[in-house]
């Protein structure tokens, strides 16, 4: 007996042998997947206290991505035509260092909003206590948030531990002369001791990973490879190991970082014991084949930011040679006031067009590839393809409908390519997460009642935000044709 079943519909499986079953259902008993297949042989032998007729609809396994920012929400519209340092030092960093606990908990209102509305019930974040210091009770809120929403939420908590170069700092302080009434966070002024660093991490791992019915985990993250020591970089990959965790940090994202560098930063990374199963490498973008084979050979994991990465002008990573060479490769979202959305069927239509254009072939990536990126290659890239990625079995009840009785999806002649190319994301009208509704029909149950109003909560905070760090300048700009 199961406790729902969800049937009729185009159960997009993401299994092995990656089945379609045309009216199909899914049972679920608790957080558990219990049993998948047609709807006929479901209902002869299963009984549920409820059902979901999912005629007309597609089921997927819940999307999830692989790389987020979540605080910067409330920048968004604020970062356009800049590329990523001038943006991290006008923008982001002085943003998210002038929020307040509040203003964090808002922004992670906004956000889990955003990404279960489309079908996004699992995502790995990148965030420190605030913009770049270490305050873990700006955190608290966060968590209760996703506890609330019923969210899947990875906390990659990040550390800085080296003083970037004095170049680096001067060239930062060249672009902030850019926007002189922004009030600064330079990269020299959030570093941390290796040790407490180290530690924070722990002590958030003992106290959090596992909570919220598990769906609740906490990460190292080392920042970035050219701000963190071997032994900061060694140090996390040991902590994941010993709670058995992933570990993950930003990697090759910009052409600057990269030449500015003896090795590149895979291979810093490989030599200071970073790489491995256990870690996840948000960007790679500037990497040689060379830094693809290390990759490969330690088989670690790689997070795609391809619209983000385009926002930025940041380049296009080499997705399809890593996924030729063996790389898993999942899709991250990344930073909201890049792309300005939280979608990741967005996502998937850009990447599954981009590595077409960039190689000048057709067939240089695949929709089913890029759906699997979002689901089951996603899932290994986080450590979780035992039980998150796919609808099968066993695994937890992540589960998403999205309405196919839509003109954009008429006619669908192959299901999953019209999931990739002709779906927008707000198709989906039905998420569950660990087994229960998150999201139905525009109403998101877990957040009720924590704010009257979430759009006048979240646009109040921006203001304030703004307000605070300097970024008027940037929000009442002129009308930009061509960008100086």
């Amino acid at each position: 007996m199961g406790e729902l079943i969800i049937g009729n519909g185009s159960v997009v499986t993401m299994n092995g042998d990656r089945e379609v079953i045309e009216d199909g259902a899914v049972v679920v008993a608790g957080d558990e997947i219990v049993d998948v297949g047609p709807t006929d042989r479901i209902d002869r032998e299963y009984t549920a206290a409820d059902r979901i007729d999912a005629s007309d609809h597609a089921v997927l396994p819940g999307l999830i991505s692989t790389h987020v920012h979540v605080s910067g929400i409330l920048l968004r519209g604020l970062g356009n035509y800049r590329n990523l340092y001038d943006w991290l030092v006008n923008v982001k960093r002085p943003g998210t260092s002038a929020m307040d606990a509040e203003d964090h908990a808002v922004a992670a209102a906004l956000y889990t909003a955003e990404a279960l509305s489309s079908g996004l019930t699992t995502f790995v974040e990148n965030a420190t206590g605030s913009g770049g210091g270490y305050d873990t009770s700006l955190l608290e809120g966060k968590f209760d948030v996703y506890d609330d929403a019923g969210v899947r939420n990875v906390y990659a908590y990040a550390f800085a531990d080296k003083p970037p170069s004095q170049a680096f700092v001067e060239s930062a302080s060249d672009i902030a002369m850019r926007e002189p009434d922004v009030n600064h966070v330079l990269p020299d002024e959030t570093v941390a001791d290796t040790q407490d660093a180290l530690d924070t991490v722990e002590s958030l791992i003992e106290r959090y990973h596992g909570s919220a019915d598990g769906r609740q985990s906490v990460w190292p993250a080392p920042y970035l490879a050219t701000i963190v020591t071997p032994e900061g970089l060694a140090g996390a990959y040991e902590l994941a190991e010993k709670y058995d965790v992933m570990t993950t940090t930003h990697t090759a994202e910009d052409a600057y970082n990269e030449r500015s560098r003896r090795l590149s930063s895979v291979e810093y990374l490989r030599n200071a014991g970073y790489l491995g199963e256990r870690a996840l490498l948000g960007h790679c973008v500037q990497v040689s084949e060379a830094d693809i084979r290390s990759l490969a050979v330690t088989d670690t994991k790689v997070a795609h930011n391809a619209l983000a990465n385009c926002a930025l002008g940041s380049g296009i990573a080499p997705v399809p040679t890593m996924q030729n060479y063996g790389v898993t490769v999942g899709l991250g979202t990344d930073n909201v006031p890049n792309s300005d959305t939280v979608n990741m069927f967005k996502d998937m239509e850009i990447a599954a067009h981009l590595h077409k254009g960039h190689r000048r072939d057709a067939g240089a990536i695949t929709a089913e590839k890029v759906l699997e990126m979002a689901t089951i290659d996603a899932a290994r890239a986080i450590g979780r393809a035992d039980s998150l990625g796919s609808l099968e079995a066993g695994k937890l009840a992540d589960i998403v409908l999205v309405d196919l009785d839509r003109l954009s999806l008429t006619p669908r002649p192959y299901l999953p390519a019209a999931l990739v190319y002709q779906t927008s994301g707000n198709e989906v009208d039905t998420v569950l997460c660990n087994g229960e509704i998150v999201y139905s029909d525009g109403e998101l149950p877990g957040l009720d009642g924590l704010y009257d109003d979430l759009k006048a909560a979240a646009t109040e905070a921006a203001a304030d935000v703004i307000e605070r760090a300097g970024l008027g300048s940037l929000r009442d700009r002129t009308w930009t044709s061509i960008n100086e």
